[in-house]
């Protein structure tokens, strides 16, 4: 699973001090081999460089401050 900014992602990287935070993606890098890294902006700093491997999606991305889900439909 690729990521785009603006993503809400938890990092998962016992080494990092943000790890099992949330965070956004503010930047995404590819390297000359196909590799893509991405910086994640967190409350407190941010990370750089982090695969997609140390990353997933935030469950609760899909969820407003109410609980709601973000759909639009139609009555």
């Amino acid at each position: 699973m690729s990521f785009e900014e603006d993503d809400r992602v938890v990092l998962n990287d016992k080494h990092s001090e943000f790890d099992g935070e949330t965070g956004t993606i503010t930047q995404t890098m590819e390297s000359m081999f196909g590799d893509v890294t991405y910086t994640v902006s967190f409350e407190d700093g941010q990370e750089t460089g982090i695969p997609e491997d140390d990353l997933e999606a935030d469950a609760d991305a899909d969820t407003d401050a109410d609980g709601d889900t973000d759909t639009d439909t139609d009555n």
